[in-house]
């Protein structure tokens, strides 16, 4: 391609995002920063139909000549499903959050970091250099920091700085493979962080699986898993519902997205010495965060304790190394940035009418506003992975693909899925049902959702229904990098048993 494209989609939010620092009214300011976000996503479906017709679109320009850094971009159908889900997002936020809190920073700054950790984001998901990533994994950091301290709840201070420092140590350990594996690239001949020019050495042994887990820690905070998942509910609580969806729906799908570009990219011998750790790792969180998620008070804490729980799903369907498992778990973190945005997203609009995210300040919702009630039940159910809605599809094929190869381990795993419909009935039951407190009539009549929450919220839900229905298409997007990842790393499919066969 003549046109560095990849670039350009990058570039673009984070420009809109840089020229919302300059003074401007508050309308201009909104008016500007929608406009950039639906421009990236136009970018977006163009650089989707170039992919789609096979169109080489990695750009490749030395950079760092001494370090070996290049700036290299390039997407395969895991980077891409990527790259459409935050482009989608972004906009619904800056919608949701067309009025941020009051007495914080205002809007403007709102649209400009929000733009700006979208273009971060979009670069981690394209970079195809190991020093490039690391670069833009880390500056996400932060304007999400100040996404929340800024407009954050009443502990936003305490939350934010849990984040960062969370994050910022999970990234010194993995600057310090980052580091390792160019010595080890320059001793083979091949001093370079360019994925392709990796490819070819050699990071065997005991060096290479600390080299490994150096990333691999990184990627565990960000994921997050248990026990390194403590900052995600303090933060979640602490953040808007745009925030949060930022933050769960898209920069914590960087640490699975990265387990499978950068852990098995660069480390097969090392992954599969992991990797019966791993698969019980992943058990750990699922049933861990679904616990958390029955214990939550708190609607923000609940949603995101749910995460913890699907993540432990999609880091199950990564290490068990089948196509099925390996395909369903991208697929997932697809799918889980969409119902984890409804969740949240309309876990906001209660919270603006009542002023609480607490469970027990509701009650007969659905008698007074059943909109809202009926959005909530269709986020909880593809939160629960309901057959017909998207997040059922991934999650049956991470079941079954893993089932082939660790059937005691999926076996442990269901205890998972049983427990997501006691946390999602369980909190509709409590918020939605029964007789109308006076709360809840005092902040719910006549304040049904209205008509903008409602546009918002059409997309979401019709990507969850139209992929619960016809998944084939994300699923033929992602199969090629689950098949050329167990490609690299040397496994195949288990065969088929088949019972009295001979």
């Amino acid at each position: 391609m003549t046109f560095p494209w990849l670039t350009f989609l990058g570039l673009l939010p984070l420009v809109g995002g840089l020229l919302l620092l300059l003074p401007m009214g508050k309308g201009a300011a909104r008016t500007l920063g929608l406009v950039f976000s639906i421009a990236t996503l136009a970018v977006a479906a163009g650089v989707t139909v170039l992919h789609v017709t096979g169109a080489d679109l990695a750009v490749q320009v030395p950079w760092i000549r001494a370090f070996g850094a290049w700036w290299a971009l390039d997407v395969d159908g895991m980077g891409l499903a990527m790259v459409l889900m935050t482009a989608i997002l972004t906009p619904l936020v800056l919608l949701a959050e067309w009025e941020p809190p009051a007495n914080r920073w205002g809007a403007q700054a709102f649209f400009a970091l929000v733009l700006i950790l979208e273009g971060l984001s979009l670069f981690v998901f394209m970079a195809n250099d190991v020093l490039l990533f690391y670069l833009f994994f880390e500056a996400t950091l932060i304007p999400t920091y100040f996404l929340i301290v800024g407009f954050g709840g009443a502990r936003r201070g305490y939350a934010a700085v849990k984040f960062l420092l969370f994050s910022l140590a999970g990234g010194l350990i993995m600057l310090a493979s980052v580091v390792g594996v160019y010595v080890v690239g320059a001793s083979q001949g091949a001093p370079s962080y360019l994925l392709q020019d990796l490819a070819s050495v050699r990071f065997d042994g005991d060096l290479g699986r600390w080299l490994m887990l150096g990333f691999l820690i990184a990627f565990i905070v960000k994921a997050p898993m248990v026990p390194l998942h403590t900052w995600l509910p303090d933060a979640a609580e602490n953040s808007t519902p745009g925030t949060a969806t930022l933050l769960v729906g898209v920069l914590d799908k960087i640490g699975t997205f990265g387990m499978i570009k950068f852990c098995l990219g660069l480390f097969p011998e090392a992954s599969l010495w992991i990797t019966p750790f791993m698969v019980w790792f992943a058990v750990v969180s699922i049933i861990w965060g679904a616990l958390g998620a029955i214990g939550s008070r708190n609607l923000m804490r609940l949603v995101s304790y749910t995460s913890v729980s699907h993540f432990g799903f999609m880091v199950l369907g990564i290490y068990a190394f089948t196509t099925t498992s390996m395909t369903g778990s991208i697929f997932y973190m697809l799918n889980h940035g969409f119902s984890t945005a409804a969740m949240f997203l309309v876990v906001g609009y209660l919270a603006k009418r009542t002023g609480s995210y607490d469970i027990e300040a509701y009650g007969g919702v659905q008698k007074v506003a059943p909109v809202a009630a009926g959005v909530l039940l269709v986020s909880g159910l593809a939160t629960l992975s309901l057959p017909g809605l998207a997040p059922f599809v991934s999650e049956f094929m991470v079941i079954a693909g893993t089932w082939s190869r660790y059937p005691i381990v999926t076996a442990v795993s269901l205890l998972g899925v049983v427990l997501a419909a006691v946390y999602i009935l369980r909190m509709y039951q409590r918020t939605m049902t029964g007789p109308v407190t006076d709360h809840t009539a005092a902040h719910f009549t006549g304040r049904d959702l209205t008509g903008l929450e409602k546009a918002i919220m059409v997309p979401i839900i019709g990507v969850l229904l139209f992929l619960g229905f016809v998944p084939q298409p994300a699923v033929q997007l992602v199969e090629p990098t689950a098949q050329a990842t167990l490609a690299y790393v040397g496994t195949t499919d288990p065969a088929p048993v088949v019972k009295g066969a001979k």
